[in-house]
């Protein structure tokens, strides 16, 4: 009898050990990583500390020392198409956004068919939202950050604004949920502020996707009061040292969020990707706000030729940081990988899926951090316009530029990634496969909707168009009578 007993509870304890092991599995596989992307904004390749600037970054540095260093990372030539490919893992030209950026006045947007990266995890369980500046469309409501996914949002539609005031045009663009908020602050600090609350405020058994897509180190270049002093003895030029004192700021957030991430006890267990959405602005000249005066670009891409709105290295190869301390070992990357990628990637690792209408260009880029695998592409297409156009095969890079007389550069990255010399005329094999791997692409593209809307009106911007209905008329943000729609709430 009594060695019935022994038998019945060893058989118990086996089940119940069973049971609790099969729980703990289950309770592994569901618990998925938090994910948070930090995009900035038309960053210099070399303005970080820890790619050799004077620029202060401790918070950024410690990202890249502890995590996967992304060195031959592509993103776009300029914000607009940066973004669409970040948020949908396709070329841009695919949804009519590789030209140029949504200007103020133009009324066109990310097409609402498209499947976008917050909408998907919305779906796999996750809690999402955006601080920050979107970019993607602001004349009609649908193509707002609260309609394509985003649980959350506060921050700027349009491109660059006031970084204190939020004005553009004498229009005020800043809101939270669609309440258009007037409020004093600087913008990297504002957008902080939210994303540390959001970050308090998260159930802690849900999944997060925490967009923090930063104006820094955009123009107009204005910084933090008493910031720019910090580095009078360190650059010469008043603009650098506010230049540089913006992306401190940036840095200070950027610390701000891995500390309340670690207050919150979901560090661990939660992926962090850093980049730039393009170079940085070297050509040309920018207003300096209040003064009207003209400025020189102060961004600095090191060795890489040009910047932002090129086709060069300079402009659309960016410093780039993946970190998830459970998962990845620190290291550098120097694997050839996109924007497009992380949407597929990230996903993933969420149980996530797309549209399978509209398939990626990106790739599942995960063994290329985890288990130095080599990248997924066996070609990248950089860019494809109807003016010209940059694909990537190896070690070869074709820079094709249709406006006449027409240009044809090739370059071989392994042996110059500073596009010094151009070897189209000692290769032509090569330059006919890329050439028509690029062509191939291009007739693929959907018509670029800057191009399509850019001719009907005159001047290089427009006035600020919001939803329709919205009257702009009075200049800007309404002080006792609003002139929004019944459906928008204005906060003063």
């Amino acid at each position: 009898m009594k060695l019935r007993l022994n038998i019945a509870l060893f058989t118990c304890m086996l089940f119940l050990a069973s049971t609790l092991h099969a729980k703990d599995k289950a309770n592994t596989i569901e618990k998925k990583p938090n994910i948070i992307i930090i995009l900035v904004d038309d960053l210099g390749n070399a303005d970080l500390g820890y790619r050799g600037s004077k620029i202060k970054t401790p918070n950024i540095d410690t990202l890249a020392k502890e995590g996967v260093q992304l060195e031959s990372f592509y993103a776009m030539p300029m914000c607009t198409p940066a973004r669409a490919a970040l948020l949908t893992g396709r070329y841009p030209m695919r949804t009519g956004l590789q030209s140029f950026v949504i200007f103020p006045g133009h009324k066109y947007g990310l097409p609402t068919d498209e499947t976008t990266l917050p909408q998907a995890l919305k779906e796999s369980g996750y809690k999402t939202a955006m601080v920050g500046k979107w970019h993607l469309g602001h004349a009609d409501k649908k193509y707002w950050p609260q309609n394509r996914g985003f649980d959350h949002y506060y921050g700027n539609l349009v491109g660059e604004v006031d970084y204190f005031t939020k004005d553009r045009g004498g229009i005020i663009d800043w809101q939270r949920n669609g309440t258009f908020l007037k409020e004093e602050g600087y913008h990297t600090t504002q957008i902080g502020d939210e994303a540390i609350k959001l970050i308090e405020e998260q159930d802690p058994n849900k999944p997060l996707f925490l967009y923090f897509a930063a104006l820094a180190a955009h123009s107009p270049y204005q910084a933090p009061k008493g910031g720019a002093e910090a580095y009078e003895d360190i650059f010469k030029d008043k603009t650098k040292q506010i230049y540089a004192a913006m992306i401190t700021e940036l840095d200070v957030q950027v610390g701000r969020i891995v500390e309340a991430l670690e207050k919150k006890g979901i560090r661990d267990n939660t992926l962090i990707f850093f980049a730039s959405d393009n170079g940085g602005k070297l050509a040309g000249s920018v207003s300096a706000p209040g003064t009207g005066a003209s400025v020189t670009p102060p961004a600095s891409n090191g060795k890489f030729r040009d910047g932002k709105t090129t086709l060069y290295e300079g402009g659309v190869r960016v410093p780039a940081i993946m970190n998830w301390p459970a998962k990845l070992k620190p290291g550098i990357n120097n694997e050839t990988l996109h924007i497009v990628d992380i949407m597929p990637t990230f996903l993933k690792l969420a149980d996530g899926h797309g549209d399978a209408k509209k398939p990626f260009d990106g790739k599942d880029i995960w063994n290329t951090l985890t288990k130095g695998e080599a990248s997924p592409h066996e070609e990248l297409l950089i860019n494809a316009e109807i003016y010209r156009g940059s694909i990537i095969k190896g070690k070869w890079k074709l820079v094709k530029m249709a406006i006449l007389p027409g240009k044809t550069e090739l370059f071989d990255l392994s042996k110059d990634p500073y596009e010094k010399v151009n070897l189209a005329k000692e290769f032509p094999k090569v330059v006919d496969e890329l050439e028509a791997r690029l062509v191939a692409y291009a007739k693929e593209q959907k018509t670029s909707l800057w191009f399509k809307e850019q001719r009907s009106f005159m001047g290089p911007q427009g006035k600020t168009a919001f939803d329709p209905g919205f009257d702009v008329s009075d200049g800007g943000l309404p002080k006792e009578k609003p002139v929004f729609p019944k459906d928008y709430e204005v906060s003063k």
